[in-house]
């Protein structure tokens, strides 16, 4: 078996299938582990993101289950190690990106990486250290609203030193305009100030592709997936089609929603619009005790042979909050992902062979609720979000499409393009 070239740990699974998608549109063949594998990995690939559910986890939790991330992949034989989190750099004053960061850093004995979450195919770009999503701050585009982790400051450097013990810096636009020598300079004078983590500019792909050389002998990279289209190019590989190739696709279709983003609510509202069969979830009913998986599953029966289905949380912001004043954030979290999990359970054991989960942490839920262990990464739909394929425990472990999409990617029509897509 060849030796993995790159060994990437994700704080989410959607994060871990963007950054995927990145790798496989690049060249490289990649496999997704749901957690950290018991085995070793028995793949011909180049490289394994292993995915963690850990942005939202106590720092000490996440910090554990990282390191255990990194061990396996160490055991691999990988070459870098990449540590991947949300391109709106989703996390709280405690964490988790930067107590994460430096535990990896020590493990690795790494005095130096970057951090950037820049991802221009979906309008996430760093300026002056400032990460603007589309033509506004962070926290003016709909993230400052975020249900667990609202993003209230857009100035990265400061967010992350808030969250790091050691000193934090930043690669400016102009340095890497210049490309990789100019990059790798700035390092060096950067290190020589005491600094150890450095923001990085990128407002185009161009700028991640200049990055890319200059990260070539970094043991560690963090960032989120866009850092992700300039690396293969270090290890020789250039973008083939092989590297996407999935079996043909069958079965029923149905789409679950979990996500509460700007995106995600205009998602819903152009399936709605387009006669797509939809159903919302009430989280007050499910508090109260109703079966509300059951009712979906019910509702969804007749249709779902016919046509796909969505079932869906999504909601406004005002909405959410309310919801959240009554039952806590954390319980109304939880509550609803469990109901999602198990409407995509018994979807799946129903014969839903194509299935689309909107939300970071309702896809999280979802695959482990399914018992899918690993994933083959296929064709991108929109920016940062594949089909992948998998063996499912829902299905008596017949193969499964499925595709896990960030609540604040994909175009207005993602639910009905993906489908499109794949046939």
């Amino acid at each position: 078996m060849s030796k993995l070239l790159l060994g990437c740990i994700a704080d989410d699974f959607t994060g871990a299938t963007d950054l995927a998608n990145n790798l496989v549109r690049a060249g490289m063949r990649v496999v997704q582990a749901i957690g950290v594998p018991a085995t070793p990995l028995d793949a011909e690939v180049d490289a394994v993101v292993v995915a963690l559910k850990s942005r939202t986890i106590a720092p000490a939790e996440a910090i554990a289950q990282s390191l255990d991330a990194l061990r396996w992949l160490q055991a691999q034989g990988a070459q870098q190690i990449y540590f991947k989190y949300c391109s709106t750099f989703d996390s709280t004053p405690q964490g988790n990106i930067g107590p994460v960061t430096e535990a990896l850093m020590d493990a690795l004995q790494c005095d130096f990486t970057i951090a950037t979450p820049a991802f221009p195919d979906n309008k996430r770009t760093v300026f002056k250290g400032y990460l603007f999503a589309g033509d506004v701050l962070l926290n003016e585009s709909g993230m400052q609203n975020h249900p667990l982790t609202p993003m209230t400051d857009a100035n990265l450097v400061r967010v992350l030193q808030a969250q790091c013990t050691r000193k934090v810096g930043l690669v400016d636009h102009t340095v890497v305009a210049r490309g990789d020598a100019a990059i790798t300079e700035c390092i060096t004078q950067l290190k020589s100030e005491g600094v150890s983590i450095a923001m990085v500019d990128a407002v185009s792909n161009d700028d991640l592709l200049r990055l890319g050389p200059a990260l070539a002998k970094m043991p560690l990279v963090t960032a989120g997936s866009g850092v992700a289209i300039g690396l293969p190019a270090n290890f020789g590989l250039s973008p083939s089609s092989q590297a996407s190739a999935l079996p043909p696709a069958g079965g029923l279709r149905a789409v679950v929603s979990g996500s509460c983003s700007l995106a995600t609510n205009r998602q819903v509202l152009d399936f709605i619009q387009r006669g797509g069969a939809a159903l919302a979830v009430d989280p007050l009913r499910i508090a109260a005790g109703v079966d509300v998986a059951a009712e979906a599953l019910a509702w969804a029966a007749p249709l779902v042979a016919k046509q796909p289905v969505l079932v869906y949380s999504t909601a406004e912001a005002g909405a959410v909050k309310s919801v959240q004043g009554k039952l806590g954030v954390e319980e109304a979290g939880a509550m609803v992902e469990r109901t999602i999990a198990a409407i995509a359970r018994g979807l799946v054991d129903n014969g839903v062979r194509q299935l689309v989960v909107a939300g970071g942490e309702t896809s999280g839920a979802c695959v482990q609720a399914l018992g899918i262990a690993q994933m083959q990464i296929g064709p991108q739909i929109d920016p940062g979000v594949p089909w992948c394929h998998a063996r499912a425990e829902a299905a008596d472990g017949a193969g499964v499409h499925i595709a896990l999409k960030s609540g604040n990617f994909g175009g207005d029509d993602f639910f009905t393009k993906a489908f499109t897509v794949l046939a």
